[in-house]
């Protein structure tokens, strides 16, 4: 099996990281490949917003655990937060921002990244502080909130239910 396939089917999410900050070069590859991501008649809609400051991204986990009502961090205390914006303007933007984050979590993996879509990204930035903080950022009003990219070096192993439901696939011959 050639390498991009072993790496497609042996990523997992991760859910529990060191505090230890991910390096500058690897940060560049993970947001390189999600830039490298194809888009509808290649509108390019996406940007991508690379979190490292705690403040910011507590910030960010505060109003991400908002939106379900908790007080637990759905960031996992990842060192790195990678928020995916896409332009209410382009008929397929949802798409592209969601390969986007695909690219980006398999590209985590092959460097020996942990990483995990967090959910809630647009309401998140709906909300008047999520409004602010883009506006803070430089950006306008016309785009939303994808999803979220969660980095940083695994701590312990990661687990994955991949196989276990083969009924998932169906081939049609």
């Amino acid at each position: 099996m050639n390498e991009t396939l072993e790496t497609m089917l042996a990523r997992k999410s991760c859910r529990s990281f060191k505090k230890e900050q991910i390096k500058d070069e690897e940060l560049r590859a993970v947001v390189d490949a999600g830039l490298a991501a194809p888009s509808g008649r290649n509108l390019q809609p996406t940007l991508i917003i690379a979190v490292q400051d705690r403040e910011t991204i507590d910030k960010l986990s505060r109003l991400n655990a908002a939106v379900m009502g908790v007080d637990s961090d759905p960031f996992y205390g990842a060192p790195t937060v990678v928020v995916v914006l896409a332009k209410k303007s382009s008929r397929t933007s949802l798409e592209d921002g969601s390969l986007v984050l695909g690219n980006m979590l398999l590209a985590a993996y092959s460097i020996g990244l942990g990483s995990c879509w967090i959910h809630r990204a647009r309401e998140t930035f709906e909300s008047e502080e999520g409004k602010a903080l883009l506006a803070e950022w430089g950006i306008d009003g016309e785009v939303y909130g994808v999803g979220n990219c969660i980095l940083g070096y695994p701590d312990g192993e990661l687990h994955d239910d991949f196989l276990k439901n083969p009924e998932r696939a169906i081939v049609i011959k």
